[in-house]
């Protein structure tokens, strides 16, 4: 929405607007908010709303909100009179500079950059999730809502009515949903998203798992993101799509033609990095555990045609090429995870070196097949310290430690991603 302020504090008086919940994305990629009355929108807009930020970095006791105005959307499931609206915010120290840890700033300036430098980026995402049934006293349990499969119909997808509501939910604020199906798993669900500009489409993901799991609230199911909630079933993915382009020209090709050089060069600057930025894109215990399962990868390799290829170059006829990076899940702050592989892939075009590419059928690594080794390798690598602020590094790196060591509490592994994963993500 490309309006003035003035024009939105109008706006929000002519539609009964009665509450301002201005949110933002914490740096492990929780959505997270505080609601204003309607009169508090102009401070928040020209000075921004404080709040206490030491239980997110106990090196900054308090944070700037300010609304980015172009992000307004009215939430479809609240009441028609009394409406609430959304906006994503930008975080900013008391002395009114970037709060250095605020990953979708970060984001805004790396697109910035690349945008100087002649390239544009549209990121898309296609994301799963189960739905569970409840039991008698509200709590979900592991029982998948339907024992439908891949692109399966009613009466065997017991999904669908669910699915509709949420796709409407996400027309309705402008998220821009563009397909939805039954996947592989029971109760496994999958949307698709129209490709975006990558703040955007990060803007998108993070809420996108709010309205799923309000949605299906109200229907009186649960949704989990959890990578792999059901130890003999499917995992579920974030497949990330990508478009690049250089002076106006696509760097994967046309319809029906070849990759170009630069492409060839991305390609291999994601493959190269991926292990360092594993830790990123599967960010808990549970991810791993998704990996050579199903349609997941494990190997880090490249195919146009290999369903399991970690990256997947899709040239089908009258659309786009783009390539699509495989490995993540929801899990992860897809800030960072944009933000990682746009500069894995960008290195890789400044390297001029595409052999990776060429001999991705001769790869023989495996993507990290634990937490532990994935952090090891994040610690290790120059690449994430030049691609990500010290203090975002070391919020998670602490935290994924107190995973690890949170872990060795439990006398399985699955106890303890039921009890530490499942309610929340």
């Amino acid at each position: 929405m490309n309006s003035s302020p003035k024009e939105i504090l109008r706006l929000i008086e002519e539609n009964d607007i009665k509450f301002i919940r201005l949110t933002f994305c914490d740096v492990f990629g929780n959505l997270k908010n505080i609601a204003v009355m309607p009169n508090e929108l102009e401070q928040a807009i020209s000075c921004g709303i404080p709040f206490d930020s030491v239980k997110f970095d106990k090196s900054v006791p308090e944070l700037l909100l300010v609304p980015d105005i172009s992000t307004m959307s009215i939430l479809p499931w609240r009441p028609k009179s009394g409406r609430v609206v959304r906006f994503f915010c930008s975080l900013k120290t008391t002395d009114d500079s970037d709060y250095s840890a605020d990953m979708r700033t970060h984001l805004t300036k790396y697109i910035n950059e690349l945008r100087l430098n002649g390239y544009s980026c549209e990121i898309s995402t296609r994301c799963e999730f189960y739905l569970f049934n409840l039991d008698e006293n509200g709590e979900p349990t592991k029982i998948p809502h339907d024992r439908g499969g891949y692109l399966d119909m009613t009466p065997l997808d017991k999904c669908e009515n669910v699915r509709r509501e949420i796709c409407l939910s996400l027309e309705e604020m402008g998220l821009n949903p563009k397909s939805s199906c039954h996947k592989h798993g029971p109760g496994q669900n999958e949307i698709d998203f129209r490709a975006n500009e990558p703040v955007s489409a990060a803007d998108d993901m993070v809420h996108y798992k709010t309205i799923v799991k309000s949605i299906s609230e109200q229907c009186g199911l649960f949704a989990s993101f959890m990578p792999k909630p059901l130890k003999n079933e499917h995992g579920s993915a974030l497949n990330i799509s990508l478009k690049i382009k250089k002076n106006g020209e696509n760097i994967f090709g046309t319809t029906g033609g070849t990759i170009t050089e630069e492409g060839k060069g991305f390609i291999s600057g994601v493959l190269e990095r991926i292990p360092e930025i594993t830790v990123f894109l599967n960010p808990t215990v549970n991810s791993s555990s998704r990996f050579g399962v199903g349609y997941a990868p494990q190997m880090i390799n490249y195919s146009t045609d290999d369903r399991t290829a970690l990256v997947r170059l899709s040239a089908v006829k009258g659309i786009t090429p783009t390539i699509e990076i495989r490995s993540a899940d929801a899990a992860c702050n897809p800030y960072i995870a944009f933000r990682l592989i746009l500069a894995a892939g960008i290195e890789g075009i400044q390297k001029g070196d595409s052999s990776l590419y060429c001999n991705s059928g001769n790869i023989s690594h495996e993507l990290p097949d634990s937490l532990e080794k994935a952090l090891a390798i994040a610690r290790d690598s120059e690449f994430v310290s030049r691609n990500l602020p010290e203090n975002v590094q070391k919020i998670l790196f602490r935290h994924i430690n107190s995973q690890l060591e949170a872990l060795k509490e439990y006398d399985s592994t699955e106890s303890f991603c039921d009890e530490y994963y499942f309610p929340y993500i």
